[in-house]
């Protein structure tokens, strides 16, 4: 963390011309708009043709992974803690790549929903061109924030050396957090070790009885709202009891639950409410959870 705080120590103490700024702004907003309209229709059909590829390799096959999927030592790794036999669904890496620019290090794990039951009637292809496009636009933003990053540092006097030890890393990825005959529950999350200002976390949980999106409703009842408020509250409690810090409500703190509050299903089948960083407690926190009807 030193070696962190010190690199954004040195960004902030860097001072930007606001015509450097406008400048940056301008060609960023250009250069989106080119490369948002060329790869919007080839990324679709990209991805409808390994989709169809993918179907009928298993259909042909018989198996579980197909050619399109990669073989990566994560990949393998994810596939072998999971079980294969009886199973509706499953999350596999789709598309992975690591590539750097100008010592901007960029790492992208895009995560796909398998369907290994097919007469499920369950269709996924919308999810998973979701995830794609998702995984794709931060890494593309992600990019060009640390290249203007990297401009404005080094035309107000840093060196490129200087640059290289900064170290700056972009990172796309996923966890799984549940993945059973019942419900799929993962998160992708794009975060750049330089700032925590664009930082993404965006969670998907499935039911596999009828492929819709599960809800907090469909997991606590009617009054979830009450019943997660109370859980809540009565954790941070416990939690500040044993010296853990928490924002007041007039800092900010926990007031109540939105209507898009983030979670995912652990192996419990129990929701667990996750917090951003900095949202409730101090950013030394990290996300914050709350396991609710497990307490």
């Amino acid at each position: 963390m030193g070696r962190l705080e010190n690199m954004k120590e040195r960004y902030d103490a860097v001072v930007i011309p606001a015509e450097l700024n406008d400048r940056i702004q301008q060609e960023i907003t250009r250069s989106r708009r080119q490369q948002a309209e060329k790869k919007a229709a080839s990324r679709r059909h990209t991805f409808r043709k390994m989709i169809r590829g993918m179907a009928a390799a298993a259909a042909a096959a018989g198996i579980l992974f197909t050619t399109a999927l990669n073989t990566s030592p994560v990949f393998a790794k994810e596939a072998a803690q999971l079980p294969v036999i009886g199973g509706v669904a499953r999350i596999l890496t789709f598309r992975s790549y690591e590539t750097e620019k100008d010592d901007i290090a960029v790492s992208v794990e895009i995560p796909t929903i398998e369907m290994i039951a097919a007469d499920t009637g369950i269709t996924v292809d919308g999810i998973n061109q979701e995830i794609l496009d998702q995984c794709e636009q931060y890494a593309h933003d992600a990019l060009l924030r640390a290249e203007e990053y990297r401009t404005a540092f080094l035309e107000t006097g840093g060196t490129l050396d200087e640059w290289a030890e900064h170290n700056i890393k972009i990172t796309v990825g996923y966890e799984i957090r549940q993945q059973s005959n019942d419900y799929l529950s993962f998160v992708v999350r794009g975060t750049e070790n330089w700032t925590n200002a664009y930082s993404e976390s965006k969670y998907y949980n499935l039911d596999l009885n009828t492929g819709r999106p599960v809800t907090l409703q469909d997991l606590l009842g009617s009054d979830y709202v009450e019943l997660a408020d109370k859980s809540i509250r009565e954790q941070i409690a416990r939690r500040q009891n044993a010296g853990e810090v928490f924002f007041t409500a007039e800092e900010g703190g926990f007031t109540g639950i939105s209507e898009d509050v983030r979670f995912y299903i652990n192996r419990d089948n129990r929701p667990v409410i996750v917090f951003e960083k900095y949202e409730i407690a101090p950013g030394s926190s990290g996300e914050v959870e709350f396991e609710i009807g497990g307490n």
